[in-house]
């Protein structure tokens, strides 16, 4: 009983020590082999895996903790592969690397469970938000459900013309992911993940004009697609 009240004491007694310290100190102790730098780096940021992770709000993906798991994954990752010398902050690349794990996840939940991302993403699918006949991603999620198709083909498109069989409609997903670039495939998934576009910016760490353009480049591309 007093050898535990002693580790105990020696551990509070450590973390206090641990407030003075910055994270690339941590960081070297962590890598040093000191195991309660590791756990009081993962604390410090767990309330921005939480953060992230209430940012997809996936029903399906299973309950919130699935993804505060996956987040805190991506905060190891950080501090696994975290250089100083390369990247400006701690803080900067974990909150890149959470979300990067959490896009991932999501993904990989689709892929297997053929849940939020295939089915969104299918043409005749409704999406719970978005706005058919806008010009700008600001204004998408104004009201009514509406299709994939709604949403990213032109003003005159009539869905009905427009039937997709499930082979055919396989491939044309395939097409648009081809020609879209790493940055507008995160969007694309995250948009139909039922994420606007203000928390997707704040996902990938980029100012929501960004996303709102990236929003726009997809429409574009699949337009000539879908023509």
């Amino acid at each position: 009983m007093q050898r535990d009240v002693m580790r105990r004491k020696g551990s509070m007694q450590k973390d206090s020590c641990y407030d003075n310290c910055t994270d690339d100190q941590l960081i070297e102790f962590s890598r040093g082999g000191d195991t309660a730098a590791t756990d009081f780096l993962m604390e410090k940021y767990k309330s921005l895996v939480r953060s992230k992770a209430r940012a997809f709000r996936l029903p399906d993906f299973g309950d919130s903790d699935d993804l505060i798991q996956e987040g805190m994954l991506g905060l190891f990752k950080a501090l696994r592969d975290y250089d100083p010398e390369k990247e400006a902050s701690f803080a900067t690349f974990a909150a890149l690397c959470i979300s990067r794990q959490l896009c991932t996840a999501v993904e990989g939940a689709g892929r297997k469970k053929h849940q939020v991302l295939n089915t969104a993403i299918s043409y005749d699918a409704e999406l719970s938000n978005g706005e058919s006949r806008t010009s700008s991603a600001e204004g998408w999620g104004q009201g009514g459900k509406n299709t994939l198709l709604d949403l990213l083909a032109s003003e005159d498109a009539d869905p009905e013309t427009c039937y997709i069989s499930e082979e055919s409609g396989r491939l044309l997903r395939e097409n648009i992911r081809k020609v879209l670039s790493p940055l507008e495939r995160e969007v694309l998934d995250l948009y139909l993940a039922d994420l606007d576009y203000v928390q997707i910016a704040g996902i990938l760490g980029k100012d929501p004009k960004s996303t709102d353009n990236a929003l726009q480049r997809i429409k574009g591309k699949v337009r000539k697609i879908i023509k």
